[in-house]
């Protein structure tokens, strides 16, 4: 799982160093197998995207399809964190509940607040990532799909914590 991760974060450097010595296909196939691999909590969906992205390979482009990982694996995440607001408990939820099992019920509006925000940055973040894939050069599509994202990430976790430390301070 830990080669999955490595491979799954550095996908669009590995894209911009590769892509002119093996071509998009071999890096296409790559990225299919690595998105079923990576997510086996939603198994059935990663396969759905890793079969969407072979689908735009050949019936479009296979630089697109390549080119598609972060859409796909923002798609993922978004109909994964979506579902859980409406059936079972929320991802955040289930997350919290790990660390706190009786999670009072101001805890669970927030998680479920806070799963909410989640599913809006996937939305954004995946529509910028099939904006760059489909539109911007190969420099900027890496640009923003292996630095820029991460750190928007990166803000979302730090805000949410800060938020949390501000809500848990405040109702003390």
């Amino acid at each position: 799982m830990v080669l999955a991760t490595a491979l799954s974060l550095s996908w669009p450097l590995s894209v911009w160093w590769l892509q002119g010595t093996l071509g998009p296909w071999p890096l296409l196939l790559i990225g299919c197998g690595l998105i079923a691999w990576r997510l086996p909590q939603a198994r059935g969906l990663a396969i759905l995207a890793a079969l969407a992205l072979l689908a735009v390979g050949l019936a479009v482009d296979a630089e697109l399809g390549m080119r598609g990982y972060p859409v796909a694996v923002n798609a993922v995440l978004l109909a994964s964190f979506a579902a859980s607001l409406w059936r079972g408990m929320p991802v955040i939820e289930r997350l919290a509940r790990l660390k706190e099992p009786d999670l009072p019920p101001a805890g669970v509006r927030y998680t479920r607040r806070v799963t909410q925000a989640w599913c809006l940055f996937f939305l954004i973040n995946g529509g910028i990532a099939a904006w760059t894939a489909a539109f911007a050069d190969l420099d900027v599509w890496t640009l923003y799909n292996g630095v820029i994202s991460y750190g928007l990430i990166a803000l979302m976790f730090t805000g949410e914590w800060l938020c949390r430390r501000r809500l848990r301070s405040s109702s003390s």
